[in-house]
């Protein structure tokens, strides 16, 4: 059985949509890590793509894919290129998807979506390895979200202290614990 920092790279794309579904349901929405999200799972409005290449230039082409997808289906909030076979370590895969972000405004793309990035090895900058609060991040396998910023902009509107968010994230991640937010994760794989 695979786990986040032990990726099976025989995994069918099917088991990779469900367990990131799970986490999605458990973790992003479960901890009310992004208020947000659950609107959009509800709605069925999230799609997820899994793209197995281990090749830079072939996972941007998917990415412009998933732009263009998005930008014509105006009834799909939200986009989670996951990635499995990419770059275990964080800080390389953070580097692909700072590319990304460069992708986005070579588009023309950049104000009118977002790029998140997460990683089972997500760490937040001057944070501890070890540290809860990088679970706020921490997902399955390496993925970046597409974002509307229409989206962005109504949720800003429309919500108190969104500010406030990231804080109360790293507080309850904290609160909980890191065996806590570690078997949390875990169990996206059917682990506990």
């Amino acid at each position: 059985m695979s786990s986040p920092l032990e990726i099976d790279r025989f995994v069918s794309d099917d088991v990779i949509i469900q367990q990131t579904s799970t986490w999605l349901r458990q973790v992003v929405i479960g901890c009310n890590f992004c208020p947000f999200a659950s609107k959009a799972v509800l709605e069925e409005r999230v799609r997820m793509r899994v793209c197995n290449s281990t090749d830079d230039e072939t996972i941007y082409e998917v990415l412009h894919e998933e732009l263009e997808y998005l930008d014509s289906n105006p009834d799909c909030e939200t986009v989670l290129l996951i990635l499995p076979n990419t770059y275990p370590e964080f800080e390389k895969f953070y580097d692909l998807y700072l590319g990304g972000e460069v992708l986005l405004g070579e588009l023309n793309y950049d104000f009118i979506f977002q790029l998140v990035s997460f990683h089972p090895q997500y760490l937040f900058v001057e944070s501890e390895l070890d540290d809860p609060a990088n679970y706020t991040n921490r997902s399955p396998y390496p993925t970046i979200q597409v974002l509307r910023e229409d989206s962005i902009d109504e949720i800003l509107e429309s919500y108190p202290d969104i500010d406030q968010i990231p804080n109360r994230n790293i507080e309850y991640s904290r609160n909980k614990g890191l065996a806590y937010m570690q078997a949390l994760l875990a169990s996206c794989f059917g682990q506990s």
